[in-house]
């Protein structure tokens, strides 16, 4: 079969860093038999531009029928006065709601070749290949009511609601349980069980489930505030970690500072039935847009995300994966990551990991 893709290249450095990927897209295509086909459509703050609405139907037409979503970035300063509902970062809301996309998968593995980049001692961050399992249609984000209101003595109010149903949690879960046992087979739940009762039964309903279908997988619990202490006094404890959408919102940006760059971690964001979007954690850098100093990596990991949960092509999602820790090992660097050295600009970046793909 040929596998349709809808490439969403968005805002800021988002159209520079997709642009590679599309590169390796073709050589896999074009060298390596991957069936594969693509369609781009506007998305985020320059979809608003050109159609009035940050995620306009034809690019959500385009999104439900592909196998897989790749997406860039959105937002940017340039948007920021829009009103919340046409605001760029409503699209990624309107993705995941219209798609189903309840499971985002963020991975933080440290590159020996990078370890003086990380904030910590290289020694802390010696060996780290953490995933966070982030559930991504419910929680706060999502939980009604919530808004601002004015209240009769002059002051306002505002109100944002922590949401989760039992099913909702067992979903999440299972897909923690299940790439487990692909790793290590150890998931690690974050909560906030002492204080919020919302939590407690998070707590309650990962534990039923982990006894009940998962026995072979280790099960901890952890705070998560002291999870945010764990990441940075010794994080190598850690392989999966599942959590509510805010906690995983921000332990997982947390994680990939450990790495050295936010620009080389990829992310994936999954339905029920294994359609899911891809796409670099580290956003639009509209500080950097246009300049040629963006960092590819993370989106062509992202790819390689890709060919592994949504077209079940392992084999060459492990080819991207290494042609990315071939460029790395043999001393290339775009200057998020060069420190005091030479550094290579976007396009050069992602020659180099064709190059490493073809050899």
């Amino acid at each position: 079969m040929t596998y349709k893709l809808a490439i969403l290249p968005g805002d800021g450095i988002g159209p520079e860093i997709v642009a590679e990927a599309v590169k390796v897209l073709t050589a896999l295509r074009d060298d390596f038999g991957l069936e594969v086909g693509w369609e781009q459509a506007p998305v985020g703050g320059s979809a608003y531009d050109d159609t009035g609405h940050p995620l306009p139907g034809p690019t959500l037409d385009l999104a439900r029928s592909a196998d897989a979503v790749l997406l860039g970035a959105v937002g940017g300063p340039k948007w920021e006065a829009l009103d919340h509902s046409v605001r760029p970062e409503r699209a990624l809301l309107g993705l995941r709601k219209e798609l189903g996309l309840f499971a985002n998968l963020r991975p933080a593995k440290a590159f020996p070749e990078l370890a003086e980049a990380s904030a910590l001692r290289p020694e802390v961050v010696a060996g780290i290949d953490i995933m966070v399992v982030r559930e991504l249609t419910g929680g706060i984000y999502f939980g009604e009511p919530s808004g601002v209101e004015e209240l009769a003595d002059g002051r306002r109010r505002g109100v944002n609601t922590l949401v989760y149903t039992s099913d909702e949690i067992e979903r999440i879960g299972r897909v923690a349980f299940d790439i487990a046992r692909k790793r290590s087979g150890r998931v690690c739940s974050v909560d906030k069980a002492n204080v919020l009762e919302a939590t407690e039964m998070w707590r309650e309903v990962i534990t039923a489930l982990g006894e009940r279908d998962y026995p072979d997988v280790a099960l901890s619990h952890m705070y998560v505030d002291n999870a945010a202490m764990q990441l940075v006094r010794a994080p190598s404890q850690f392989d999966v970690m599942v959590t509510t959408n805010m906690f995983g919102d921000i332990l997982s940006d947390e994680a990939s500072m450990l790495t050295g760059s936010i620009g080389l971690l990829p992310s994936a964001s999954l339905n029920q039935e294994g359609a899911g979007m891809y796409e670099p954690i580290h956003g639009s850098a509209p500080d950097i847009a246009g300049t040629g100093q963006a960092n590819p990596l993370a989106t062509i990991l992202s790819v390689a995300m890709m060919l592994r949960y949504s077209l079940d092509q392992g084999e060459i999602a492990d080819r991207v994966e290494a042609a990315v820790e071939r460029v790395l090992a043999d001393g290339w660097r775009t200057p998020d990551i060069a420190g005091n050295g030479e550094a290579v600009g976007t396009a050069e970046m992602g020659d180099a990991v064709i190059a490493a793909l073809r050899g």
